[in-house]
């Protein structure tokens, strides 16, 4: 995939920054008195990737102006290594305008994980093209990458007017468009046809497309197999037929991904992940992961990918380090990974968990 040369930046996101609090000792939140508390969003999941191992990130959102979680966001997003700008939005008193908080417990053993969103008042669904300088960004800086999912273009009618903005401005500059559509029913309660054509707009300029089963078929209206289902291995020819079929309407799409999950535990999982690049094939074939929290591995997934395009190296590398950027997020305690350098990425890809001394 020809990138844009000479860019500043390899890889930017919109998001609306929250925070995740989850129970110590993997207990469910309803049973707990002790909770840690991490930043946290789907896009910057995906960005750190990048950031960690090495190449330039920034991230367009929204702040609650003095707020002290606003703060924790911009340090605990520096640590990571990851550029932010963001319009500071004045709280409005008490019941104004807040950062997201994600309470969630990961589950153990036969007992499933469960999340609670609590975003009334969320200062990201504020998000606008006119609180950036778009211009600038694409135009004179220059974007190699821009990653978008369809939480942000989902979270507000305002946020998918940003998306589409991003997306056009990016395509003018000629900046690769990464779209993952990220399908969530309750974003999209009572306003289908609305998204319906944002998403379609959107996937209509895109380059890069990433989705489940049930993103395929939901966000897009595209028959697949049954999502969550058992016995992977059996249903992915019906994974790729849906995949085609999305090609065939969408021909502009270079590259198509998927990740594949089956449960068999909430601490172990059947990965895998397929990818149709051009009219080529990329398998990585599902096999056993011990999981500490699943949450954040498809981002991660995502990650590995983009970073294997942004390094120009060949397609069937893609695949296997999104592969296994994806199974290493599910060892931490963060919604992200956090590689230390590719060599340990590609450990994990070849299933080789000896120390190294």
């Amino acid at each position: 995939m020809q990138l844009k040369e000479n860019a500043v930046y390899a890889l930017v996101v919109p998001t609306s920054m929250g925070v995740r609090i989850t129970p110590v000792n993997f207990q469910p939140v309803h049973c707990s008195n002790m909770y840690y508390m991490q930043a946290t969003s789907a896009e910057t999941n995906v960005a750190s990737v990048i950031s960690y191992l090495g190449l330039r990130v920034k991230v367009l959102t929204a702040f609650v102006k003095d707020s002290p979680i606003a703060r924790f966001i911009k340090d605990d997003l520096a640590s990571r290594h990851i550029e932010y700008e963001g319009k500071e939005v004045p709280q409005g008193g008490p019941w104004g305008y807040r950062h997201q908080f994600n309470i969630a417990d990961m589950g153990f053993g036969v007992r499933g994980p469960r999340v609670w969103n609590d975003r009334a008042g969320e200062v990201g669904r504020t998000l606008s093209a006119k609180d950036f300088d778009l211009e600038k960004l694409f135009g004179h800086d220059g974007v190699k990458i821009l990653h978008m999912s369809g939480l942000i273009a989902a979270l507000s009618p305002e946020t998918g007017e940003f998306c589409l903005e991003l997306a056009r401005t990016a395509k003018k500059y000629g900046t690769k468009i990464s779209f993952d559509l990220n399908y969530r029913a309750s974003f999209w309660k009572n306003r289908e046809k609305e998204l319906r054509d944002i998403f379609t707009e959107i996937v209509r300029v895109a380059d890069i497309l990433i989705g489940n089963e049930e993103d395929y078929q939901l966000c897009l209206g595209v028959e697949g197999p049954e999502a969550g289902g058992k016995d992977i291995l059996g249903q992915m020819d019906n994974f790729k037929e849906m995949i085609a079929r999305v090609k065939s309407v969408y021909p502009n799409i270079s590259v198509f991904a998927t990740t594949l999950r089956e449960v068999l535990s909430a601490n172990k999982h059947l990965w895998g992940a397929i990818m149709l690049e051009g009219d080529n094939w990329h398998v990585a074939e599902p096999r056993e992961i011990h999981v500490l929290d699943r949450i954040g591995g498809g981002d991660a997934f995502v990650g590995g990918l983009l970073y294997g395009i942004l390094k120009g190296w060949e397609p069937d590398k893609w695949v296997k380090f999104g592969w296994a950027t994806g199974a290493m997020a599910t060892t931490f305690l963060t919604d992200y990974a956090q590689p230390a350098d590719e060599e340990q990425v590609w450990s994990i890809w070849e299933g080789n968990a000896r120390v190294k001394r």
